[in-house]
């Protein structure tokens, strides 16, 4: 019997152990990866004109900054995400220190657990993460140059802010 209840104990105690390690893993893959794209940015000689010319043949609802595409998220089909799509005037320099005409952002959900990673494998971060109301937002550069927003989004003051500026989204 006493032989029995250790067995019991042990067995209990490595599965719990392990069922730690796996769940502990799990979640530091989760908080690697990223969850979607949370922005398209381009630059273009007329930002106005081509944000029309969108809205005229694409059916993007526009506004001043491009245009954001409403979508429910696959982890959790009752939340809605956001992707915004902005043309930028040539001359920015938003996109710096890349020399590319064009800057992805992509949504993350963990970004002070990403820049821990990103120290310790010696990804170039190019400021400290900044708060806002609707999220937090990183940069970094990739092995070719190109300068990578990320953003941990917070969806539900992101889509109130959009409803008290009067801003349609696209979906």
């Amino acid at each position: 019997m006493k032989k029995t209840i250790l067995i019991i104990l042990i067995s209990s105690t490595l599965g719990f152990t392990c069922n730690e390690l796996i769940h502990t893993m799990h979640s530091e893959q989760k908080n690697l990866k990223v969850t979607g794209i949370g922005g398209i940015f381009f630059k273009c000689k007329d930002p106005k004109a081509l944000r029309q010319w969108y809205e005229d043949n694409l059916g993007l609802n526009t506004n001043q900054y491009g245009a954001v595409f409403e979508f429910f998220q696959g982890s959790d089909s009752t939340k809605k995400g956001f992707m915004q799509w902005s043309p930028f005037k040539e001359t920015t320099t938003y996109f710096g220190p890349s020399t590319k005409d064009f800057m992805i952002n992509y949504r993350v959900g963990d970004l002070e657990f990403l820049l821990a990673q990103f120290k310790k494998n010696g990804v170039q971060v190019l400021d400290s993460i900044e708060v806002y109301e609707y999220g937090k937002f990183l940069h970094i550069m990739d092995l070719e140059g190109n300068k990578i927003e990320l953003w941990e989004p917070n969806d539900p003051v992101y889509e109130k802010m959009g409803l008290d500026m009067g801003l349609k989204t696209t979906y």
